[in-house]
């Protein structure tokens, strides 16, 4: 395991769903890979999100001079894969983080939120970046249908 990615885990919040490494492609020569890691919904069992996102590699960071932080980018993909049952969840339209992890060592987070649209039973998954300055418009959403089971 890279070391930033080691340290991007330690900043976890336990109040969060953890991220298991399922794959991991490498990219270039330089050692920038794309990761790919599961996220399995802590308050809808039958949930999982696969999320890929890049890492940066050390030639790099010391290209680039950038030596603390990875892109923003990330992809989601949600499905269901067991009977979906539904916790205590926020059922507001800003619906609540399910996981968050670091891509800087200070002020930038990769996070992925949970919203509920009850009126077409649905659940929407966002992955977005949080920073400081300027935000992020680097976004990806999934969505699971929920017909068929009662909420």
């Amino acid at each position: 395991m890279k070391p930033f990615r080691l340290a991007a885990l330690l900043c976890l919040s336990p109040l969060f769903a953890s991220a298991e490494q399922v794959g991991e492609v490498g990219v270039d020569w330089t050692g920038n890979d794309i990761v790919i890691e599961a996220i399995a919904d802590p308050e809808v069992k039958g949930v999982t999100c696969h999320v890929a996102y890049f890492d940066r590699g050390l030639i790099d960071r010391l290209s680039k001079g950038n030596w603390f932080e990875d892109p923003s980018n990330a992809s989601i993909a949600c499905r269901q894969t067991g009977p979906i049952e539904i916790g205590d969840i926020d059922r507001s339209r800003g619906g609540e983080d399910v996981f968050r992890a670091s891509r800087s060592i200070i002020l930038k987070s990769l996070r992925v939120k949970r919203i509920f649209d009850e009126e077409n039973q649905t659940l929407i998954y966002l992955v977005h970046a949080r920073e400081l300055a300027d935000g992020s418009a680097k976004l990806a959403i999934s969505t699971v249908p929920l017909y068929g089971s009662e909420q």
